[in-house]
């Protein structure tokens, strides 16, 4: 029997799709995988609740990708929301369209649920010397686990630490001011080193999610975005840096007009950048190992 799968993860920066098809020869073939940006948390820091600019670009996302589930004659799905809708008062306003536009009730799942799926997601995709810490810096929160020899599941950890969030809270100007920086960092290294990750003990550190993906398709000089150039990537902190150092030392406009970037992300990119260099810092040999199979694949390859 043949088996259509479609995963929607829905972040506080971006909404993906992942739909899956399982033959009867057992062999899974990708049929979609889509990503957009709709930057739904905006402001949810502050006023703790979706903005309504924010809940327009989502519907418009659902319609489009309604419509490619019913094209693909997907016949399960699972709508994951993560830390944005986590934290708001309005959620049943949330709620109610994705009912209305996809048919999918909102899965709201925790951080450690969040955690396992990412680890279970780069597991899909990576092999990799353990024990691995695969990191994942949403714009809500960042998300660590560390794996053992045995795809074991030994940590895992959810901080309130996302680029959107750490712009939103320290970066206010554009480009945001020394002390700004200095604060966002100050406050960026505090959470990483209150996870209770041993980091000395990390032969592999393996990134996902977009601000890790952006900063590897600059490294390369991509002049169009391409997921197998990207997928296993290893970035070195100097690299890291130097996109971090170009990123907070220009407007969110000047970032914008580099290749491969999309608005919505190249306002928060210099806060996501400064996360991934404070966590290159504490990793041994200060290297990244990055991955395009992350929470999507893990949510997508469960329903299969």
């Amino acid at each position: 029997m043949t088996h259509t799968v479609a995963a929607i993860d829905c972040g506080t920066n971006s909404i993906r799709l992942l739909v899956l098809r399982r033959g009867a020869d057992g062999i899974v073939e990708e049929l979609a995988r889509e990503v957009r940006l709709a930057r739904l948390g905006q402001g949810v820091d502050a006023t703790s609740e979706f903005h309504p600019d924010a809940l327009a670009r989502a519907s418009a996302i659902f319609d489009e990708f309604a419509a490619t589930m019913r094209e693909l004659g997907v016949d399960r799905a699972r709508f994951v929301a993560t830390a944005a809708a986590r934290d708001v008062s309005n959620r049943d306003v949330f709620e109610a369209d994705v009912q209305q536009r996809l048919g999918l009730a909102v899965d709201v799942i925790s951080g450690d649920e969040e955690a396992r799926l990412s680890a279970a997601g780069v597991l899909s995709g990576v092999d990799a010397p353990a024990p691995v810490l695969v990191f994942d810096i949403g714009g809500g929160s960042t998300e660590f686990v560390l794996i053992d020899a045995d795809r074991q599941v030994t940590h895992a950890v959810s901080t309130q630490m996302g680029a959107v969030r750490v712009k939103e809270r320290f970066l206010h100007d554009d480009p945001p001011t020394d002390n700004q920086i200095s604060s966002a960092r100050g406050f960026v290294l505090g959470t990483i080193l209150g996870t209770g990750v041993d980091f000395s003990q990390v032969a592999t550190a393996v990134g996902v999610a977009g601000t890790v993906t952006s900063v590897a398709a600059s490294m390369l000089g991509l002049q169009e975005y391409s997921r197998d150039a990207v997928h296993g990537t290893r970035l070195d902190r100097g690299q890291i840096a130097a996109a971090s150092h170009r990123w907070l030392a220009q407007t969110a406009d000047e970032t914008a007009k580099e290749p491969c970037m999309h608005p919505l992300r190249a306002s928060v990119l210099g806060a996501g950048s400064l996360i991934l260099d404070e966590i290159a810092s504490q990793v041994p040999g200060q290297e990244i190992l990055v991955s395009e199979t992350d929470i999507l694949d893990g949510i997508a390859h469960g329903l299969l």
